[in-house]
């Protein structure tokens, strides 16, 4: 029987595409481990070439990633996974980052630990962070809210679920942008405790690690929902993974290879009044990374990590969830990358792509009470 002070405390952060859940994880894996605790990741994808992945490793973490189906729907390799992250050294804690179109996970990831590996881990009170671009106009019922009201259901359950809440991106946001989300979120979720966050300057971060080190009784929000909506508003979005190789007699900058390329898509998606939940780019280059991030289509692409490398040679991953049908994202990255390439001079291998739209959520297990 493992004890109590061997658990592996497992600490899953949701929310919504482009919230910046893989930003918030990366620096809370520094704050633990400059307590000096081990710790391990695990990412979560419907298919595998994870920008988060390639990030999070290119930070020095021992990262695991559950590929091809979302935690709920691939319980099993997510505790394979966290084993086989154990097997190398055993973490003292894990953070998990689920699929950003998914919810219902109390029910079908926090309970299914709680109840069937009591003695492997402790659960920490399950947040989810608030993407405050979409959040802004679903909860406001604005009229055009970026997604149609099935994607907005998947949105909205996956606050109603949380244990708290966090605003991220206040450095991004006006003192009353922030007082307003706050004010739609507590009529949302009344009893639900709401933290103000940015994940990448660390303001609030306090706040956040006290309310994940609490013990109770937490993940007992089991959702009443409606999976032919959940189904068909994940089905909306177009599904692409896509990883290449570039390359040239020159060295060319990195940071401008990523976002010719992340521009020059949303330019293309804006021409078909396409929404973006979510698109974004990881360069590795000999030990130097670059990413870009576009969180939602009225937003301009963002170089949120330079690397002010130049290189005769770097791979690159796209990863893109958009409401479009993925052949035409397919299509659109396969014209963009040829003409950003013709620009820069660059010859492109195109590795593996992967385009679809997610399947019906099937969930491992599913308890329908709560249990502590």
């Amino acid at each position: 029987m493992t004890s109590e002070r061997s658990k592996i405390r497992f600490i899953m952060i949701g929310g919504f595409l482009g919230a910046g859940k893989t930003t918030a994880i990366g620096r809370l894996a520094r704050h633990y481990q400059d307590q000096g605790l081990t710790v391990g990741v695990v990412t979560n994808d419907q298919a595998s070439d994870l920008v988060d992945t390639n990030l999070l490793r290119s930070q020095g973490l021992h990262v695991g990633e559950v590929a091809g189906a979302c935690f709920c729907c691939n319980f099993n390799e997510l505790t394979s996974t966290v084993e086989n992250l154990s097997a190398q050294q055993r973490p003292d804690i894990v953070l998990a980052e689920p699929v950003g179109s998914c919810t219902d996970l109390v029910a079908t990831v926090v309970q299914p630990l709680i109840r069937l590996y009591d003695a492997e881990f402790e659960v920490a009170p399950y947040g989810v962070i608030l993407k405050p671009s979409h959040g802004l106009r679903i909860l406001r019922k604005e009229a055009n809210m970026g997604f149609s009201p099935k994607a907005a259901y998947i949105f909205e359950k996956q606050l109603e679920e949380a244990d708290f809440l966090i605003i991220n991106r206040i450095d991004e946001l006006s003192p009353a942008e922030v007082e307003e989300l706050e004010r739609l979120l507590q009529t949302a979720a009344p009893q639900t405790p709401v933290l103000r966050v940015s994940a990448r300057t660390g303001d609030g971060f306090e706040s956040f690690t006290e309310m994940l080190g609490q013990r109770g009784a937490f993940g007992q929000k089991i959702l009443e929902l409606d999976y032919d909506v959940y189904a068909e508003g994940e089905a909306e979005l177009g599904w692409l993974n896509s990883s290449l190789l570039a390359k040239s007699s020159d060295s060319f900058a990195l940071d401008d290879l990523l976002v010719g390329i992340v521009e020059a898509i949303r330019e293309r998606l804006e021409l078909v009044q396409a929404e973006t939940a979510h698109l974004k780019t990881i360069g590795l280059s000999e030990g130097a990374y670059s990413v870009v991030n576009m969180v939602s289509s009225d937003t301009p692409p963002v170089l949120s990590l330079p690397s002010q490398c130049s290189t005769k040679e770097a791979n690159v991953v796209v990863n893109a969830r958009v409401a479009v049908d993925p052949d035409h994202l397919r299509e659109v990255l396969e014209e963009v990358v040829a003409e950003v390439a013709r620009k820069m001079q660059l010859t492109i291998e195109f590795q593996q792509t992967q385009n679809f739209r997610p399947g019906r959520p099937v969930p491992t297990h599913r308890f329908a009470t709560p249990e502590g």
